[in-house]
């Protein structure tokens, strides 16, 4: 049986390390691994948005609780005074208020960015050699499943108190899916925000401001001709108006080109201008 190594062994390093010669062709021998290409870097953070809602399933009660309360509060607050009955209002409402309540947790994705930040996750995300915006578009990704779930459960509550879609299930799934693109690419503003303000509160607080009139201000709840006309020239341009007007045409059996081009039309204009400084502030941050 040999003797344990003495103190003097263990601490000579020309007994315990191998020679820079020896390392060097060790290293020079093992191949680096391929760098991950912009998609699957791009999903592998948007997995890494999906655990957070794991460890944390209280995240999920803004997609899940708030889309059931807005459904069945503004269907019988309103219903019976605007349609005569809540059957008939939920036909018109429900579409709308998909797509209000579904814009409406789009400003999650900012306050969730600027949590990062001001816990120095971002600073070893730019160390990686990933593609750049991998990180912002996993977070956007990730929320897409977040948005998908908010249209399911009001979907679902629709249903079950008398919504009918005329478009069948076609119809239904073109409208969700507008509503998904238009939202992912609205979500590059909080982006924007998150990196821009200096705390969640802020960034909480200025989309507030910004996307409680922008969706008030819309044909989510009443048709826009019964406003006065200096509303209206607002209301019927509105990109929440178009995109209502969209996914509640397609859900009725119909084709609205028109809104369809115009949803798409601010969802590129969106990602265009906010993605871009989006990731200019990303790489000066």
């Amino acid at each position: 049986m040999s003797a344990a190594p003495t103190r003097t062994e263990r601490n000579d390093p020309e007994l315990t390390a191998p020679d820079a010669e020896t390392l060097a062709s060790l290293l020079v021998g093992q191949e680096r691994p391929h760098r991950p290409s912009a998609l699957s870097a791009s999903f592998t953070f948007g997995w890494r948005a999906m655990l957070k809602i794991k460890h944390v399933p209280e995240q999920l009660f803004d997609v899940t609780v708030f889309p059931i309360m807005m459904v069945l509060m503004f269907t019988y607050l309103f219903g019976g005074a605007l349609a005569g009955s809540t059957e008939g209002y939920i036909q018109f409402l429900l579409p709308g208020i998909l797509v209000m309540s579904v814009v409406m947790i789009t400003m999650y994705t900012g306050v969730a960015v600027n949590t990062d930040i001001a816990k120095g996750v971002f600073d070893r995300f730019r160390t990686l050699p990933i593609w750049r915006p991998a990180p912002m578009v996993g977070y956007l990704l990730g929320d897409v499943v977040r948005y998908l779930l908010a249209s399911a459960v009001m979907l679902v509550v629709g249903i079950a108190i008398g919504y009918r879609p005329d478009g069948g299930l076609p119809g239904v799934l073109a409208g969700v899916a507008l509503l998904l693109v238009f939202s992912f690419s609205f979500s590059w503003i909080w982006t924007m925000f998150g990196l821009m303000l200096r705390s969640e509160k802020s960034v909480m607080g200025v989309s507030m401001m910004v996307i409680f009139p922008l969706t008030f201000l819309s044909n989510v709840f009443v048709d826009p001709r019964t406003m006065p006309g200096w509303l209206q020239a607002f209301v019927n341009n509105s990109p929440v108006t178009h995109l209502a007007a969209a996914v509640r045409g397609l859900m009725a059996g119909d084709w609205p080109a028109t809104e369809i081009a115009w949803s798409l039309g601010w969802s590129a204009l969106f990602v265009a201008v906010f993605g871009a400084v989006t990731m200019r502030l990303y790489n000066r941050k």
